[in-house]
């Protein structure tokens, strides 16, 4: 009589799909973090995958914002500076689009304006990311979010955004009382960045407070939170920026990363769009409790950028592969 062998169990697919991109994050960027926190990093502690994303665009080696994010977005490599494009000024349509067609609900929550590249490379199509008012126009004329929170309120017209649909508020408080279907909670009410003591707190609540809105579809829900502020702190080659943006990014996954321990039906990617700064590690200075860090650039790089998975489906993220294969993946995993 022959050997018999148990048939494999076929992989679980996720309900729910948290991509979370650390703008600017390379993988000294962590351990810097991972460092800085005495050891202990949450995404280490939850990633079952790991895999290497090559980052560069259709035109340049080394890629901006706008075309790393469109290529996660859309699935197609495009220019540098181009939202939601190919390379010919042709539309793509977006993860959340698609996701959206087939009664999926979708969100984002970042720490920069809702208009800055990488969130609008989600629900916008313009051939530049300086076109911040058209970008927002988007949003209101083509509203595929269910759930954005960020800043940049003097971009919006938020007359136009309820006529939409949005339930618009302002504020962490006001966002909490937000039970809108559809909701814009804007973090602050300028165009300039969030101030530090309120990042942290902000990317923390505001993640969950979309996971709490979105978990109420059946059908499932895509959200994509970014850490925008990590790249900006390498852009300015300023060490303790850096960390504090990595430590937040990395306490905002360990409140997700929880969520969907308990959940079970949702996958969790943790990446970046680009390296930012050339980073390395020199030593480690006991006076300040970080590591020693050398900046090599003050702009980004083309070295790849960590994946990170947990959850069902992670094993499709192992291996090295174009930053477009995050979009495909994401696509067969939710069967769209």
């Amino acid at each position: 009589m022959g050997a018999t062998f148990a048939v494999p169990n076929k992989p679980r697919k996720p309900k729910n799909i948290i991509l979370m991109i650390g703008d600017g994050t390379g993988l000294v960027h962590l351990y810097a973090a991972y460092t800085a926190k005495g050891g202990q990093l949450n995404i280490y502690d939850y990633a079952k995958a790991l895999g290497l994303s090559i980052t560069a665009s259709f035109d340049d080696y080394i890629t901006d914002s706008a075309a790393g994010a469109t290529a996660i977005s859309t699935g197609k490599k495009t220019r540098n500076g181009m939202i939601g494009m190919d390379p010919d000024s042709s539309t793509l349509k977006t993860l959340f689009e698609e996701a959206f067609e087939k009664g999926i609900s979708t969100g984002a929550v970042v720490t920069c304006e809702l208009p800055h590249a990488t969130p609008a490379s989600f629900y916008a199509h313009q051939p530049s990311r300086k076109m911040y008012s058209q970008i927002a126009a988007d949003m209101t004329l083509n509203p595929a979010a269910s759930i954005l929170i960020g800043g940049g309120l003097p971009y919006f017209d938020t007359l136009a955004l309820k006529k939409a649909g949005y339930t618009v508020s302002i504020g962490t408080e006001a966002m909490e009382r937000n039970q809108g279907k559809r909701q814009v909670c804007f973090t602050d009410t300028l165009k300039e960045p969030l101030p530090a003591p309120l990042r942290g707190p902000t990317l923390q609540k505001g993640s969950m407070h979309a996971i709490r809105h979105l978990s109420k579809n059946k059908k499932g829900f895509l959200l994509m939170i970014e850490g925008s502020q990590i790249d900006w702190g390498a852009h300015n080659n300023d060490s303790a920026h850096t960390i504090a943006e990595a430590i937040d990014f990395d306490n905002a996954a360990g409140e997700v990363l929880k969520w969907a321990q308990k959940d079970r039906n949702t996958l969790v990617i943790i990446t970046a769009d680009h390296e930012c700064g050339g980073l390395t590690l020199h030593g480690y200075d006991k006076t300040r409790n970080r590591p020693v860090m050398h900046f090599s650039s003050g702009h980004h790089t083309a070295e790849p950028v960590p994946v990170y998975a947990y959850g069902p489906g992670s094993e499709d993220f192992c291996g090295v592969y174009q930053n477009t294969e995050i979009y495909n993946k994401m696509i067969r995993l939710l069967g769209l």
